[in-house]
């Protein structure tokens, strides 16, 4: 019988392991980037922090010398006589058991999001990643998903297939129902007249979509003041706080106003501005045939060009200008048109017939 060498007998001890087994190791050292493990082999086996986690993480905050790990096998000889170990892809197939009952259940599952894609977005389950297209994040378009990054989502697994690295995950069925839920118990609360608060969501050239908390109500442009708004994206931006008052309801849409009975610049019109009356205003608009004088808020005077001065005057911006401060008598009324005409030639002249004032206020 031959004589086994001492090389031979200590290599018979230690056991064979191949790629893709499932082994139990010691840890012997730690480092922030390397975790090195005794796994019963002629060669220590070594775990990266890229195996570790999809997650960056400093390994010495996970383990410590005398730890018991278990740990795939991805390489048994790395060019350098060392085994390469994997702990993140033990934990992705656990993770893809787990998402595989998920689909079957239609389960709703909570994870954070760790990446944003051009396409989606991609959450992590147990080391199993789900890959979210944008058409399904939200119930509505979102050109910009990079405010989901780290954060925590619900969504549900509608495809799956490992094999071909298909996990796909649907947080939009999710968002719609519970946006439709929340819809229905505003419409249950609120009724017209309601004043209530919310939030700017979106302004566009026509108005403002307000979220009430549970839908969202149209501020149209008509009904964001008493006063005269050329474009509401002077006046309002997305996460502003408004105080509105549900106008009117029809099915899920919601009209909204701020234009307020107590506040309406026309409610004591009737003394504030009748005729022979003295006021004063600013030139906010001018036309061929006159300029239109803001006495306030929501409310507009027409100063007919044959009324601005004794002077003949071809059009009124040869004596005035827009912004300009002016003093004038008012020489008709009209509280159901809601049409002013004024005169500054009436208060140079204060016997003269202000003999303009019909035309003036048709043109109003």
């Amino acid at each position: 019988m031959s004589e086994i060498s001492f090389e031979q007998m200590l290599e018979e001890s230690f056991k064979t392991i191949r790629n893709g087994e499932v082994v139990e190791g010691t840890v012997i050292s730690v480092k922030p980037e390397e975790i090195v493990l005794n796994i019963g082999y002629k060669a220590d086996g070594i775990l990266s922090r890229s195996e570790y986690s999809n997650e960056p993480v400093d390994l010495t905050t996970v383990a410590k010398p005398g730890d018991k790990m278990e740990v795939k096998v991805v390489k048994v000889n790395d060019g350098e006589g060392q085994v390469m170990l994997s702990y993140k892809r033990l934990r992705a197939e656990a993770g893809n058991e787990r998402l595989a009952a998920a689909f079957e259940n239609h389960e709703i599952l909570k994870a954070k999001v760790s990446e944003v894609l051009k396409g989606g977005i991609s959450v992590i389950v147990d080391e199993a990643k789900v890959f979210i297209p944008a058409s399904l994040v939200s119930d509505t378009f979102e050109k910009d998903l990079s405010k989901y990054k780290d954060q925590e989502i619900e969504f549900v697994i509608t495809e799956f297939n490992p094999r071909r690295h298909r996990i796909i995950g649907d947080r939009k069925q999710l968002v719609a129902t519970a946006r439709a839920e929340a819809q229905a118990e505003l419409l249950q609360r609120i009724k017209e007249g309601d004043v209530i608060e919310g939030t700017i969501k979106n302004v566009t050239d026509f108005g403002a979509f307000v979220d009430l908390g549970g839908a969202d109500g149209l501020l149209h442009i008509s009904e964001m003041s008493w006063g005269r708004i050329d474009n509401p994206k002077k006046f309002f931006k997305p996460g502003d706080s408004v105080r509105v008052f549900v106008k009117a309801i029809k099915d899920t849409k919601i009209a909204l106003s701020r234009k307020f009975e107590d506040e309406n610049p026309w409610r004591d019109a009737t003394t504030r501005f009748a005729v022979g009356n003295i006021v004063k205003g600013k030139a906010a608009r001018m036309t061929d045939f006159g300029a239109f004088i803001e006495l306030g808020e929501g409310v507009d005077a027409l100063l007919h060009v044959s009324q601005i001065s004794k002077e003949h005057i071809e059009k009124p911006a040869d004596a005035l200008k827009i912004g300009d401060t002016i003093e004038a008598k008012i020489v008709d009324f009209n509280e159901a048109d809601k049409k002013i005409s004024l005169s500054i030639k009436a208060m140079l002249e204060p016997d003269a017939p202000a003999d303009a004032s019909d035309d003036v206020a048709d043109k109003q």
